[in-house]
């Protein structure tokens, strides 16, 4: 199906609660939180210490006094932005590192805290901030003193006027609207083409009541049907506060297959994108997965739902499901799990293709070597023996730093891995944790300088001069 138009999949917000314990709706993608409903006192708390932070006067004619306030700001910045990771990963249980999270802040909110609380958020590891301000003057306001690039804020409004539109377009790509549960296809496209002609620049986000989708299964893929054309703006659909079976079934609305069975191939991916294998999904298989937060396919040969792991008990946690560029396949990431192996494939490897190379068979031999070392093994003298292992990464780290041609800084950076990657499985982290933390590092807005540390390179030296 290539030179297919894209394919726009709705995705939930959460405007009265916070996800439900256990469903993974927000595994669409992406996700819209309303902090004022879910968990407020927490948000509140975040907000207050962003507006403590934009009290702090860090450009004071006293070097002395500018140089504490400048600590001190940065000290209230880490502090905001700890707890903002601890508020979207903990307490709403989203996964930022992976799903694209849009934190809902009111105008007056950005105002108050001088820009910090957006930055706050992006650099905790939300995708967007969508600011709600329903007074053209204070939304601009609010819109401008956030500070942050336009594709990564997000205005939300409740009229659609020409002259707000314009102006918003030039502060951010995407709009946002609310419509009511009454709303149909045409009112949703009207309010589209009025957005599109004050801006042709802008996306539209278009947010729906869930219920809507009771009263018209087909109004979501409707709607995202029409994004996709040739000549209209981009854009998808959001429904407020959905169940599992209302979101997949507008999911599922929105993509297609040229099966006869009317399944969707899907290939299912470790966070780090390996292919462990190739099901099928079907939309109550779809659904299943949403509910539960697990893997969950379409079996052919027992013609149901196949609930992976209920048997073997080699089960998966669901991270995300994607659709492809044309539409017709999705793509499960998922986190393996098993109590006595984490395999996909019926013959207790990993992947359906045998056994990995590479990092992750590193990761593998690792692992097994902590509990089942043959003697003399050296990698079980490095779980020993700390002191030595902490000297070998400064080793091959000096020496991954001074190589030169490609061959060296090769075999030295190999050497680097081994080293890093036997800390990491003795502390218990995997490739999977590391490709989280630099995924969230993407999102960040506030840059350090990078400079290098003294006390830590003085440290290191003494160490090689043992």
């Amino acid at each position: 199906m290539g030179g297919s138009k894209p394919t726009f999949v709705p995705y939930p917000t959460f405007e009265t609660s916070a996800p439900a314990n256990g469903q993974a709706l927000s595994a669409v993608g992406r996700c819209r939180i309303n902090p004022t409903s879910c968990a407020k006192d927490e948000f509140i708390a975040i907000y207050e210490k962003n507006v403590e932070q934009s009290k702090v006067d860090d450009k004071a004619d006293d070097p002395e006094v500018k140089s504490t306030n400048k600590k001190l700001k940065k000290k209230y910045m880490k502090q905001g932005v700890a707890m903002a990771e601890k508020y979207i990963f903990e307490t709403i249980g989203v996964d930022a590192s992976i799903i694209d999270v849009e934190i809902l802040i009111g105008a007056s909110m950005i105002i108050e805290s001088d820009g910090c609380i957006a930055a706050c958020f992006l650099d905790a590891g939300c995708d967007k901030i969508a600011v709600m301000g329903y007074d053209k003057d204070i939304l601009l306001q609010a819109l401008d003193l956030a500070r942050v690039p336009r594709d990564r804020i997000v205005a939300h409004i409740g009229q659609v006027k020409d002259d707000e539109v314009a102006a918003i377009s030039k502060l951010t790509d995407t709009v946002s609207v609310s419509v009511s549960a009454d709303a149909t296809k045409d009112d949703c496209i009207e309010i589209i083409n009025k957005i599109s002609a004050a801006s042709k620049y802008l996306s539209v986000t278009i947010q729906i009541p869930a219920s809507s989708v009771d009263k018209d299964a087909e109004l979501v893929s409707a709607i995202n049907k029409y994004f996709g054309e040739e000549k209209t703006p981009k854009g998808t659909v959001s429904l407020v506060d959905p169940t599992a079976q209302q979101l997949g079934v507008s999911y599922v609305s929105c993509i297609r297959t040229d099966r006869a069975d009317g399944l969707f191939t899907t290939v299912v991916c470790t966070r780090s994108g390996e292919a462990l294998g190739l099901v099928y999904s079907s939309k109550e298989s779809v659904i299943a997965a949403m509910e539960c937060g697990r893997g969950v396919y379409y079996s052919r040969s027992r013609n149901g739902l196949w609930r992976k792991g209920d048997t073997s008990g080699h089960y998966q946690t669901l991270h995300r499901i994607d659709v492809d560029c044309d539409g017709d396949a999705l793509r499960f990431t998922v986190t393996q799990r098993g109590d006595d192996c984490a395999a996909f494939c019926h013959l207790n490897t990993l992947t359906c293709w045998g056994q990995p190379n590479g990092l992750r068979h590193l990761e593998g031999t690792l692992k097994d070597r902590l509990q089942n070392a043959p003697a003399g093994s050296y990698t079980k003298r490095l779980f020993d023996d700390a002191e030595l292992l902490r000297d070998k990464l400064v080793e091959e780290a000096q020496e991954l730093a001074e190589a030169e041609t490609k061959q060296h800084v090769a075999e030295e950076l190999a050497d680097v891995l081994y080293f890093a990657m036997a800390k990491a499985a003795k502390a218990g982290v995997s490739i999977d944790d590391a490709v989280a933390e630099l995924d969230k590092r993407t999102r960040k807005v506030t840059r350090r300088k990078g400079d290098s540390k003294a006390f830590r390179i003085e440290a290191g030296d003494k160490i090689l001069n043992k």
